[in-house]
């Protein structure tokens, strides 16, 4: 898949571990666990809004297009 999904960098610059950030963003830490590892269709925008002002970052910090 072209899109690669960079969570785990992002949670690794910020200190943060995914439990933190999925009770932060009220997120199951298995629906965050599978978006983090690309094993998800699509996502939210509004999930995505909630994980980049959580991690104060850009959507271009989290997802990244490879072809």
């Amino acid at each position: 898949m072209p899109i690669i999904v960079n969570l785990d960098v992002m949670l690794a610059r910020r200190k943060l571990k995914s439990k933190d950030l999925a009770e932060a963003i009220g997120m199951s830490e298995t629906n965050l666990s599978l978006l983090k590892q690309g094993h998800v269709k699509g996502v939210r925008f509004a999930t995505l809004e909630a994980i980049c002002r959580q991690l104060e970052c850009q959507p271009g910090d989290i997802l990244e297009f490879r072809d």
